[in-house]
């Protein structure tokens, strides 16, 4: 057995993939007897290239509906493909929605969810008089005037260590709500004034928990909550209810996995 907990041949050669998706088509990143999934999707795209089935391991479990940038995940495989050839022959097999953007040989002590240190996500908002056609299926959409610097003054609350209960869906794990955020800010893009973007970079999230920091965000935005409003529901006071709402699946991208050590970033 390995440390990832499973059985490994002899002779396999784990390797690291970093993935970009379109999550609009897929039910998640986990394999689901409801749809297609991308863990199934890279699964039966390594059998083909490597004739045997792999079972992929992925560093995030993302939700329907949500997008990647930049997506790691890890696999076993039983023989050895130079390294810029992986992304070649995987992406020969698949659908353009998923795209192999790297790989790279790891050790076998590599894994791709337990070696992550954290995560960057982004949650785009249209705030605009009309949606976007062509950004649709990557943005939310909401009209009339969002007040930015008072979302990202109310979003400094949640930095720090905090009890994130009323932010997480009713319904998900039975897990701690204890949850640190690093960063989390709320800016106008630069060339697009009708994007706002809310960036949070924390060491782990809870189940929507992201997307229930956005609506609320958007609620001050609105002046339908308050920076001491949020602050109260951190302390683990108040309920589900009292935060703002989950916003859609859509908006939502993971940006950037963190490692100590980043097979996918250049040797010193």
């Amino acid at each position: 057995m390995t440390d990832s907990g499973k059985t490994k041949e002899n002779t396999d050669i784990r390797i690291a993939l970093l993935t970009e998706y379109d999550g609009t088509d897929f039910v998640g990143f986990q394999r689901q007897n409801n749809g297609r999934s991308v863990q199934q999707t890279l699964e039966e795209a390594v059998e083909k290239v490597y004739g045997r089935f792999c079972r992929i391991y992925g560093c995030s479990r993302t939700d329907s509906g949500v997008h990647a940038r930049a997506h790691v995940s890890h696999v076993d495989v039983p023989f050895s493909i130079p390294e810029d050839k992986i992304p070649l022959a995987l992406n020969a097999v698949m659908e353009d929605d998923l795209v192999v953007l790297a790989a790279r040989v790891v050790p076998d002590t590599f894994h791709a969810r337990f070696d992550a240190k954290g995560k960057r996500y982004c949650y785009r908002v249209r705030n605009a008089h009309v949606p976007s056609a062509i950004d649709r299926r990557t943005e939310a959409f909401v009209p009339g005037k969002l007040d930015v610097e008072s979302m990202h003054d109310a979003a400094q609350a949640f930095v720090g260590t905090h009890d994130f209960s009323a932010f997480r869906a009713q319904g998900g794990p039975d897990i701690s709500p204890i949850r640190t955020m690093k960063e989390v800010r709320v800016e106008r893009n630069v060339q697009d004034k009708d994007l706002i973007e809310i960036t949070v970079v924390g060491e782990s999230f809870l189940y929507n928990m992201v997307r229930i920091m956005a609506g609320s965000l958007v609620y001050v935005g609105q002046g339908k909550m308050t920076k001491k409003e949020i602050e109260t529901l951190l302390t683990g006071e108040g309920a589900r209810k009292e935060a703002g709402k989950t916003m859609p699946a859509k908006g939502l991208t993971l940006e950037k996995v963190f490692y100590e050590n980043d097979p996918f970033l250049p040797n010193p």
